[in-house]
């Protein structure tokens, strides 16, 4: 029995061997990487789906720089040796956005046409392998379709909605996705005079306030919001999203919207427990 039982966990071990021998065989290898070729004195811009955050060039005849969130600039070095000097190979360069890491092959070949020189490279859904961290949630690049499609929606039966001096908030909608909560607003005017904002806030709070209890109030600042909101005339509609906070039905949350002036017009809109409940799922 004890031989049997040795042999099994030799067997098992070799089983495991294999299998990591295995997931070794299948990484991606340099020369299966697409090729990026570059030439002295061009420049490539590559373009990507989404904001880069990290990025590893293996070449020190290289450079790059990121001039906008989601563009790489990479070049030959000016100052390197010239281009008939260059080893072919330059290694790969790594690029990595808030869901995707994709790798290409620098070369530097000798010869080519002017013509056929690359000037920007847009990568592609192919070119890019998923991250899997739970720990960066949805990226801002998400959040932002998820909101344009919210808002591309009609609004027929508005949640809650509140005016005080020609100045409203509309709650249009709440949709949730895993830990996260997208309130669909409208900001409206009725007066012939712009609105100038000076804060949005919200807060959890009390549903009802009496004067002999503690108020408790927590504000909560949003995580992203789909466009800035400084001054609207008449209408204003925008998607906020909060990260997902659970409270009793003893409490509200409220949208506090304040006028920059000093005589200014501010509104508040109160959102019950319930409605979060009742909430839509993407």
């Amino acid at each position: 029995m004890k031989k049997k039982h040795h042999f099994l966990i030799l067997f098992l071990l070799c089983c495991i061997g294999y299998s990591a021998h295995s997931q070794q065989a299948t990484e991606t290898r340099l020369g299966a990487l697409p090729e990026l070729p570059l030439h002295q004195g061009h420049t490539l811009h590559i373009l990507s789906p989404e904001p880069i955050q990290y990025v590893d060039i293996a070449s020190h005849h290289v450079s790059g720089d990121l001039p906008l969130d989601n563009v790489l600039r990479i070049k030959l070095n000016e100052d390197t040796m010239l281009t008939e000097r260059l080893d072919y190979e330059l290694g790969a360069v790594t690029i990595v956005g808030d869901n995707f890491v994709a790798q290409y092959r620098l070369t530097a070949p000798l010869w080519v046409n002017d013509e056929s020189i690359p000037a920007m490279l847009e990568i592609k859904p192919e070119h890019t392998r998923p991250l899997e961290i739970s720990e960066i949630g949805l990226s801002r690049s998400q959040m932002k379709n998820l909101a344009f499609g919210l808002l591309t929606k009609g609004v027929h039966h508005p949640v809650r909605s509140t005016q005080e001096n020609g100045v409203g908030i509309v709650l249009n909608g709440i949709s949730t996705l895993g830990d996260y909560i997208f309130l669909d607003i409208s900001f409206t005017n009725t007066s012939n005079v712009s609105y100038n904002v000076d804060e949005l806030r919200f807060f959890i709070e009390d549903k009802k306030i009496t004067k002999a209890t503690n108020v408790q109030t927590v504000e909560i600042n949003p995580l992203w919001q789909y466009q800035t909101l400084k001054e609207f005339e008449k209408r204003h509609r925008n998607v906020f999203v909060l990260k997902k906070a659970t409270f009793p039905g003893s409490k509200v949350l409220k949208v506090s919207l304040t006028e920059k002036q000093i005589s200014g017009r501010t509104v508040n809109l109160k959102i019950k427990y319930g409605d979060i409940l009742k909430a839509d799922t993407f």
